[in-house]
């Protein structure tokens, strides 16, 4: 049984690719939404990761996992720490997929970051409505930012309830979230930033698929600055970037004669 971090929008396609070989999936989500995804790519398990190593690591002994993929977005957070350290403990192989970094075009409307605090205070001094494309993790930052205390904030989010909900408790008005499940296209994303007058968006580097190249597109068309959170600087080299690549890592791992 393999074990999938449920998270960049290639999941999907990973479990599939794995399935199609022959691998049994079990997929780790955060939301009842990405469960639904992960059994429609495959899965025939889901589960949801505690915040706790030992609970974690019980949880991948129960379920006989022999390798985790951690497919969740390549940035810093707590849960891939987590799991990377029960993968440790226990002795069971942790592959981390990484898209390749989205190509960027040369544009001083372009403003690169490296950390969430950061594209907070940046988005602040470029616009006074900050249209977000980061979803609900780490929206926190930005409404308790003192610096956007007087701007406005949009955030466009999955059409989840716990999402929206999420976002209603922190105190983000129902006419600022935009509930849709991307990725859009550039002419999408145009039409988008124009109704809701952005002022600065924000983004974050999901890599090539992620639609992260055309919310770029669409704001440059826009005269409209871009805050790009890059990637965590502690990607290991050679890692993964390709569901191949995946597969071809998995079969070396585990063949599938010996237990899928």
């Amino acid at each position: 049984m393999i074990l999938v971090l449920y998270g960049v929008g290639e999941s999907q396609k990973l479990i599939t690719t794995l399935a199609g070989a022959g691998y049994y999936v079990t997929a780790a989500v955060r939301t009842e939404y990405g469960g639904t995804l992960a059994g429609r790519g495959g899965a025939v398990d889901v589960v949801s990761l505690p915040e706790n190593i030992n609970d974690i690591c019980n949880i991948l002994k129960d379920k006989h996992i022999k390798i985790v993929i951690d497919a969740s977005h390549p940035f810093k957070n707590s849960v891939s720490d987590l799991l990377s350290a029960a993968c440790n403990n226990i002795k069971i192989p942790y592959l981390r997929f990484y898209r390749k970094e989205t190509k960027l075009p040369e544009d001083d409307l372009i403003h690169t970051v490296y950390s969430w605090t950061e594209a907070a205070e940046k988005a602040a001094e470029l616009g006074e409505t900050v249209f977000l494309t980061t979803g609900s993790n780490n929206l926190d930052v930005f409404v308790n930012c003192r610096l956007l205390g007087d701007k406005r904030v949009v955030v466009r989010v999955l059409p989840e309830h716990r999402v929206i909900k999420k976002c209603q408790e922190m105190g983000v008005s129902p006419r600022d979230i935009v509930a849709l499940h991307g990725p859009f296209s550039a002419k999408f994303n145009k039409a988008m930033f124009q109704a809701y007058k952005a002022g600065v968006v924000v983004t974050r580097d999901g890599g090539p698929g992620s639609g992260t190249d055309n919310k770029i597109k669409a704001a440059l068309s826009l005269k409209i600055p871009v805050v790009l959170i890059k990637r965590d600087q502690s990607c290991r080299p050679g890692a993964p970037e390709t569901c191949k690549q995946v597969l071809e890592c998995v079969r070396e791992l585990l063949p599938l004669q010996n237990g899928s």
